[in-house]
């Protein structure tokens, strides 16, 4: 084994509330192998019984489970563990106009509430596909999780500014040329979200930044623009299993990633907002008791 995981240590400095939600994570059931297309499954894929460690470490209490690219279009491992975690979690599945209703029905069923764009090495549905998915979601009523390289985002702006659907730019924007706070995808990025379709969400900055760890300043100094701009439409996740992650060493301590991200929230009052209130309105989460 190349890779340790770690599911407990020191508490995270930073609290997280009652009803806190994880919006951004995958897991896996051992029936059901990687598709053709797909990266390799993360070694020794974790599942349920792993997260509802990590859970109970860092005290989250819900999940949105996102569709792995290992399994492609194939959603059946998603379902599965949804069905696994019961009602404490949701998911984004992979749609396209080649799934059928009753495909879409059984995600929904499971408690899918949005669909996947992901426009990288690996992605199973880019963004050729955008309309397309933005039509189904809209009639479903999904969000969309859009990832793609945010560099670019001035070329994507008219299509993205025109969606039906909640979407959300994904894993901090992913711009991987470097940004600023005064950098043109970031005015525009406040454009899309002053739309009012747009969502922000925290998680996987080591996968884009330039500065690196442990403090992540360029993704930083982003984060904490956006959430000065618009704080009701700021999301957190783990990113856990950290799949880029090959070996024990490139593994991030899941606490001390926690403290550094939530720490660009300005205030506890953000905290929470980024925590609970806003995935619970942009996933369909109960309201937590406060």
């Amino acid at each position: 084994m190349t890779i340790i995981r770690t599911f407990e240590g020191r508490q995270p400095g930073i609290a997280l509330p009652k009803g806190t939600i994880d919006t951004q994570m995958h897991m896996y059931l051992p029936e059901f192998p990687g598709q053709e297309g797909g990266p390799p499954l993360p070694e020794d894929a974790p599942g349920p019984e792993e997260y509802r460690r990590l859970m109970q470490w860092l005290g989250i209490d819900r999940v949105v489970i996102t569709q792995g690219n290992a399994h492609q279009r194939d959603n059946g491992n998603l379902v599965a563990c949804l069905r696994a975690m019961g009602p404490a979690a949701k998911g984004v599945a992979v749609i396209t106009r080649q799934t059928s209703p009753d495909q879409l029905q059984e995600l929904a069923e499971a408690g899918v509430v949005g669909a996947r764009i992901m426009d990288l090495p690996g992605g199973a549905v880019d963004l050729s596909h955008l309309e397309e998915v933005d039509d189904m979601a809209s009639q479903l009523g999904w969000c969309i999780a859009i990832q793609f390289d945010g560099s670019r985002l001035l070329e994507h702006e008219q299509r993205l500014s025109g969606l039906k659907s909640r979407w959300i730019f994904d894993h901090h924007g992913k711009f991987f040329a470097g940004v600023t706070p005064d950098s043109p995808q970031i005015e525009a990025l406040k454009r899309l979200i002053d739309r009012g379709r747009c969502w922000f969400k925290f998680a996987g900055c080591y996968e884009s930044s330039r500065s690196g760890g442990p403090d992540f300043e360029d993704i930083a100094a982003v984060a904490r623009a956006m959430a000065a701009h618009a704080p009701e439409r700021i999301i957190w996740g783990t990113n856990w299993p950290h799949n880029n992650a090959k070996t024990t060493a490139d593994y991030p301590d899941d606490a001390a990633l926690l403290d550094t991200v939530l720490s660009w929230l300005p205030s506890g009052e953000a905290r929470y907002r980024a925590l609970v209130t806003n995935p619970e309105e942009l996933f369909g989460f109960a309201p937590a008791d406060r």
